[in-house]
């Protein structure tokens, strides 16, 4: 509760308290002193009840969640110079403007980019994201205890308490993890869309190969 709140807590609390006790020291009860007593009474409970609102309007922010991993940045190797700098100022973009602690995209089978607190555990895809491909529309995990699934996001670091599972048409997924639970706002999963968008098109010129190669062809 900030301090605006308190103040107006304490006013309501001892304001209500002066009346009851004005009203049980009178020496008699009359209709004006009643009245009086009612509408202070009133005020009283008023000033609390916007201490309350107050404190719902502005809530607690949660606090970050100590994280393992250090801070990096990975890109594979065989990337276009162009690609490469749209996913430096765009990954380095997100994490600094929004709460995201970690960022990671996944095109093809192959993990592209890892940027902010890096996991060595490979990432594949599980039931979650499939769902995010299957669908076209991304999934947003605000507190991912809740979540029996969230084994699948090995590659993000150990513990994460939300994340973002945003898909790059049916081939691709970017994560976003967040520091703490409930931490992203739709503002930040709108930045996240869009620079997904605008990935899309750079990202299905590559000759990507999957991540297995293919079974040989039988003989004929």
């Amino acid at each position: 509760m900030g301090l605006g709140a308190r103040l107006s807590l304490a006013a309501g609390v001892l304001g209500l308290a002066l009346c009851l006790l004005n009203q049980f020291t009178a020496p008699g009860l009359t209709p004006a002193l009643e009245r009086a007593g009612v509408l202070a009474s009133v005020l009283a409970v008023g000033l609390m009840l916007v201490a309350i609102l107050w404190t719902r309007a502005m809530p607690a922010a949660p606090e970050r969640v100590a994280l393992p991993g250090e801070q990096g940045l990975e890109l594979a190797p065989d990337l276009p110079e162009a690609l490469r700098q749209e996913l430096g100022w765009g990954s380095q973009l997100l994490l600094t403007a929004t709460p995201g602690a970690s960022l990671l995209l996944h095109w093809r089978g192959r993990t592209l980019l890892r940027r902010g607190l890096l996991d060595p555990r490979p990432f594949a895809p599980g039931a979650i994201c499939q769902r995010a491909l299957a669908t076209g529309r991304p999934v947003s995990l605000v507190n991912l205890a809740l979540y029996p699934g969230r084994g699948e996001f090995a590659g993000l670091p150990e513990g994460i308490p939300a994340v973002i599972v945003q898909p790059i048409g049916g081939e691709g997924i970017l994560l976003l993890a967040g520091w703490s639970p409930r931490c992203f706002s739709r503002s930040d999963e709108t930045w996240l869309e869009g620079w997904a968008r605008k990935l899309r098109t750079p990202l299905e010129q590559l000759a990507c190969a999957p991540s297995s190669p293919p079974p040989p062809a039988a003989a004929g």
